[in-house]
């Protein structure tokens, strides 16, 4: 599916009564041919995600469940205490003029991706107790980025930034640290070269220490529990059997899309356009440049190393979150005619990328404050599986294709 974003309404998804009754009279014909009666349902529904190459966690059929989970990621939390540590703004730069490759990045809970200028992407990437040896690079902060920021509780991790956001922090009463080389440093690769500052987790712990910021109240997105989660594969992966099934009988409407392969367009620049193509063995979804090169960054020990340069202690990895997410965003030149004024709080479209499926929607963020919803066309907000997650904020001049 290919979608172009001016004067384009929400597309609602059907999800209507008929087509979960024949997704479960399908499912039921596979229980019957193998054999299987009472619990015939359930279990051909946790088996099609393992015949498409995908591990299944039996943890579906618990019947307690008192796990603490993260307000940030979703994932069980091995230390309930690490709830409510505290939590990291940082933003880092995507240009190709060396700021490429990250590091850190995989740790980040959460992390939106915007044009910063001239076309040119940035992230704002949210940790919370992170152990990343390394963390960065940083640069500078943007209003839009601020406004996604905040319902995080995170201390907002820059180099400056615009006039508007510098002021913002400032009257805010935000956690803010800005270049500071007690906590931050220069790197000493020469290929970097403006993109070199970098912080560690130590770095950061020791700033909140310093400063009492001891604790944040994370309002993350709406998650399911690792057990609804595998429930919801497993209806997501019948509903791959469904479209094999309807499409043999010329009728897919109704079905929820698949989506193996995605490709966001910020604009018309292709070293800040991505792909992602998704994997059923991990459920995630590994992510490239439109080039075909994949995002690698460096992921780091997590001892403290000191101030080391990533490329000499780290190992690159893909990045390859468990959610991806295109918000379509209104987007023009700042006053300053250089920097870009994204529409962070209002509403647009949405595109949910998870367990194969895409899902086409609404966003809604009331105010700074308030956290991002993700709506359904009948209104309800759709749940997140548990992990990483990219939310890429896609001007209406983009497009998406999948």
């Amino acid at each position: 599916m290919f979608e172009e974003f001016q004067n384009t309404p929400v597309k609602p998804v059907e999800n209507s009564k008929p087509k979960r009754q024949k997704k479960w009279a399908i499912l039921l014909g596979f229980g019957i041919f193998a054999g299987i009666s009472g619990i015939a349902m359930i279990l051909v529904g946790l088996l099609l995600p393992k015949a498409a190459g995908a591990e299944i966690d039996f943890s579906f059929f618990t019947t307690e469940d008192t796990a603490t989970y993260s307000n940030l990621t979703g994932v069980a939390l091995a230390n309930p205490d690490d709830l409510d540590a505290p939590a990291y703004c940082v933003q880092t730069p995507n240009g190709t003029d060396g700021a490429r490759p990250q590091a850190g990045l995989t740790e980040a809970g959460v992390v939106f991706e915007a044009i910063a200028e001239m076309g040119i992407t940035r992230f704002a990437a949210i940790y919370q107790n992170p152990s990343s040896a390394v963390i960065g690079p940083i640069r500078s902060l943007r209003l839009y980025y601020l406004k996604w920021d905040t319902p995080f509780d995170c201390t907002i991790v820059h180099a400056g930034g615009a006039d508007d956001a510098l002021a913002a922090v400032k009257s805010g009463g935000y956690k803010d640290l800005s270049e500071n080389y007690t906590y931050m440093y220069r790197g000493q690769s020469g290929n970097r070269l403006w993109n070199n500052l970098f912080t560690t987790s130590a770095d950061l712990a020791k700033f909140s220490s310093d400063n009492g910021y001891n604790t944040s109240n994370v309002k993350g997105f709406n998650r399911f529990t690792p057990a609804e989660a595998n429930q919801n594969r497993a209806e997501a992966t019948a509903d791959r059997v469904l479209n094999i099934v309807e499409a043999a009988d010329g009728d897919t409407s109704g079905v929820t899309p698949t989506a193996s392969s995605i490709s966001l367009r910020f604009g018309s620049l292709p070293s800040y356009n991505v792909e992602y193509e998704y994997d059923p063995a991990t459920n995630t979804y590994a992510r490239s440049y439109e080039s075909g090169a994949p995002h690698n960054v460096y992921e780091c020990p997590t001892e403290d190393l000191g101030e080391v340069d990533p490329e000499k202690y780290c190992s690159l990895v893909q990045v390859s979150p468990s959610v991806v997410i295109a918000m379509v965003v209104e987007e023009s030149k700042a006053s300053d005619n250089y920097h870009e004024d994204i529409t962070a709080v209002g509403s647009g479209k949405v595109y949910i990328f998870q367990n194969g499926t895409a899902v086409v929607g609404k966003w809604e963020k009331d105010s700074t404050e308030d956290q991002i919803r993700f709506l359904d066309e009948k209104g309800q907000e759709i749940k997140l599986i548990p992990g990483q997650t990219f939310v890429s904020a896609i001007p209406t001049y983009g497009s998406v294709e999948y």
